[in-house]
């Protein structure tokens, strides 16, 4: 539903003051709200309008796991809606010297306006937000990524034009981006293949949140193990390294057990002449993924990185404003 002003949201009132944990704590409404309202923002920057909801109001952001687009999207993001964000590294505030979460909460909560978090536990995250009176956004944990998603879900209504009934295809690890994916598309009625070897699959436990929810939306979720079978008809594959930040340890036991799920030409053509590559990036090119694909022309890779900063504005902006 849209207000007079072309392409402007209405305004959700009952987002303000939430936390943004995972997207399954999210209604496919809400969700639909919040890309609607990132399409608004990335029209805004283009045509080089101001839009500054978050005059005055300041993010803090917290790393436990260094990142670039993280970082870079969310400083940026605060900035351009009117607001300032603080760099918070573990090193540098007491959290990493064993100050409780539960009081770095209350205490963040005096001073800002909002917190990003970019850690390892879920718990972390969960504590935080328990504990905070203001809004607390998960920026990436070992367990969810639902930032990254959301962009994504922005990235292929873009490409495709819709979401309902396109079949995306994720190759790789059953990672904190499978997880996610699967709860975005199973909310937002896409059809979800996730292909993993049979020791690197996603939980049970989240995969079965899924499924019970695509059910509700008229989505498809499944796990397998055969690249070439799933992407038979695929409007999008996607792919993430094979070992994420923490597991530098297991690279050499990984490359061998991903041997043979790795994205390239012959791969791409077996899915839909028009299929779209997508990866979250940073991208370890010649291993999940060959250079012929990130960078050809059926890659948007760049395109979904940008628009981690615009989907993240509408999330600050409906929590925050």
């Amino acid at each position: 539903m849209l207000t007079g002003e072309k392409h402007k949201p209405i305004v959700k009132e009952e987002l303000k003051g939430r936390d943004f944990l995972t997207l399954a704590d999210y209604t496919k409404n809400e969700l639909v709200y919040l890309l609607d309202l990132a399409d608004y923002v990335k029209e805004k920057k283009k045509k080089g309008e101001i839009f500054e909801p978050l005059k005055g109001k300041t993010l803090g952001m917290i790393f436990e796991k260094s990142s670039t687009r993280t970082r870079v999207s969310f400083e940026a993001g605060i900035y351009q809606l009117g607001g300032s964000g603080i760099f918070l590294s573990s090193k540098d505030i007491q959290i990493g010297r064993g100050e409780t979460i539960a009081d770095t909460a209350q205490v963040l909560s005096g001073y800002l306006d909002g917190i990003m978090i970019r850690t390892f536990a879920q718990e972390t995250v969960e504590e935080l937000a328990n504990y905070a009176s203001i809004p607390v956004i998960n920026g990436l944990t070992d367990l969810y990524h639902p930032c990254q998603v959301l962009a994504d879900l922005q990235t292929i209504k873009e490409i495709k034009g819709t979401l309902e009934g396109v079949k995306v295809v994720y190759i790789g690890d059953g990672n904190n981006m499978a997880h996610s994916l699967m709860l975005g598309a199973a909310l937002l009625g896409m059809d979800l293949t996730v292909v993993c070897p049979v020791d690197y699959q996603p939980l049970d436990t989240i995969v079965e949140k899924a499924k019970e929810i695509a059910e509700k939306h008229g989505a498809a979720i499944q796990v397998m193990e055969d690249p070439q079978l799933a992407v038979q008809d695929a409007d999008v594959i996607y792919t993430d390294v094979w070992a994420s930040m923490g597991q530098e340890e297991e690279q050499a036991k990984r490359e061998i057990a991903f041997k043979g799920y790795q994205v390239n030409e012959a791969l791409l053509s077996l899915a839909k002449p028009d299929v779209t590559f997508m990866h979250c990036l940073p991208a370890h090119r010649g291993e999940e993924v060959t250079a012929e694909v990130i960078d050809g022309k059926h890659s948007v890779v760049f395109q979904q990185a940008e628009n981690r900063l615009h989907a993240q504005k509408a999330l600050m902006t409906a929590l925050m404003g």
